[in-house]
């Protein structure tokens, strides 16, 4: 047995994460050729671990029995996930080689995208009906598996959701009692087209263990577990700092080059485009950096002053979106907030700047010069650090898609075009 065989076989009862990530290191032909020796019990828990995408690299290179096996081991949430990354041909041959039941639960999810709360839901969920009486509900909840009883659903005999049973109200009641009228109508569920973050939103506002999912006619479906939702809630988190710097949201550490290169490059030729933007605003004003040489100096501390002030405000209103801090109600007071928040910490940082200028060159015309261009780009980074995502909100687009992209090309052009600007004007009083 090779050296990185025996590793995965030896990790993968006590640390499978730690023996998916060695997978996900090798190549997808090697890495198959790893899950085709070892049984399919043992390296289970490590394809149930692998980000699905690598998993599908993976299983499309093995035999379908052999894929079949390893899928039936898993959950079927993280099952339907591996089988959207594999060919239709080879999804269909896989699913139809299933038992009735596992194959029907894996196309009952594969029908919502892994982004939408019926991508993420657990279907081994158990409902009472609600024509039992209090004796029938035990016996029926004494049948059920453990860990399907998230909470009591109440559901008619169609399984639409009627509402929750308290533990305590049913111990409490007489054997004989039906079940109908301790039941809580009151039952705050989730439909299963939600976007997911939104469902996190919800999970963490709540402070629920489960939130029901159900399809247009309130049928119960699944139920969102709290442990999926803190997961969607910090793989959100990573996406859109990913997204922030033109990085594909689902772009792994360990991904192949061909496609980290597929998905960066259109953002790199975008970024060069602003640069030249950038770079035609300092040509525009070519000779008055021939007569100053010391505005060349100075150039990057305006641009990089601008920058910072507006990440500082692209970050909390991004945070702000995700948080649910924002409606279309309070975004003039956002943005009038981080304007004069800008405007206060432009004039700050003006009078440091300009005293430190005057020190350096003891030229007043200059120290005029940086400090007005500090209070125009300061302030004008800060609001555009909140428009921006603002505005791609209004426009049905991920707020964090490249935004620190844009606002860095606005400072750029800001700072660069009101420095230049301002020594051409008062260019008398430089020499």
């Amino acid at each position: 047995m090779k050296p990185i065989e025996t590793v995965v076989r030896a990790l993968s009862d006590s640390h499978p994460e730690t023996a998916a990530r060695a997978l996900e290191g090798l190549p997808a032909e090697d890495a198959a050729k790893i899950l085709e020796v070892l049984p399919a019990s043992v390296v289970g828990a490590v394809v149930e671990r692998l980000i699905p995408h690598a998993a599908g690299e993976i299983l499309r290179r093995i035999p379908q029995d052999r894929t079949q096996r390893l899928l039936e081991t898993m959950s079927p949430r993280q099952s339907a996930l591996v089988l959207q990354h594999l060919e239709e041909s080879i999804r269909e041959q896989v699913l139809s080689g299933m038992p009735a039941e596992a194959g029907r639960q894996l196309r009952d999810l594969m029908r919502y995208p892994p982004e939408t709360a019926g991508g993420i839901m657990d279907l081994g969920t158990v409902s009472i009906p609600i024509d039992l009486t209090v004796q029938e509900t035990i016996a029926f909840l004494r049948k059920a598996p453990r860990e399907a009883l998230h909470y009591l659903y109440v559901t008619d005999r169609e399984r639409r959701l009627i509402g929750v049973l308290g533990m305590r109200d049913l111990l409490l009641a007489s054997p004989r009692d039906r079940i109908e009228g301790m039941v809580h109508r009151d039952v705050k569920v989730v439909p299963a087209t939600m976007d997911r973050e939104e469902v996190s939103s919800i999970m963490r506002e709540s402070r629920l263990m489960a939130l029901p999912v159900v399809d247009e006619e309130n049928h119960l479906l699944g139920v969102v577990r709290h442990e999926v939702a803190a997961q969607v809630a910090q793989e959100e988190a990573f996406e859109d700092m990913q997204r922030l710097v033109g990085a594909g949201a689902d772009e792994r550490a360990l991904e192949s080059v061909p496609s980290v290169v597929r998905r960066r490059l259109p953002w790199l030729a975008f970024n060069l485009g602003t640069a030249c933007l950038a770079a035609t605003v300092v040509g525009i004003f070519e000779d008055t950096i021939a007569r100053f040489t010391a505005l060349a100096v100075l150039l990057p501390i305006v641009a990089g002053q601008g920058g910072n002030t507006g990440a500082q405000a692209l970050a909390v209103t991004i945070r702000g979106l995700a948080m649910r801090e924002i409606g279309a109600g309070s975004r003039r007071r956002l943005l009038t907030k981080e304007a004069l928040a800008g405007l206060t910490n432009g004039l700050s940082i003006a009078f440091l700047a300009a005293g430190a200028i005057f020190l350096w060159y003891r030229k007043p015309g200059l120290s005029l010069v940086i400090g007005l261009a500090m209070i125009v780009n300061m302030t004008t980074a800060a609001f555009t650090g909140a428009a921006i995502p603002l505005a791609l909100r209004a426009l049905g687009r991920d707020p964090a898609q490249s935004s620190s992209i844009v606002m860095t090309t606005v400072t750029d052009v800001v700072g660069f075009g009101a420095f230049l600007g301002f020594a051409t004007v008062l260019a008398p009083m430089l020499g």
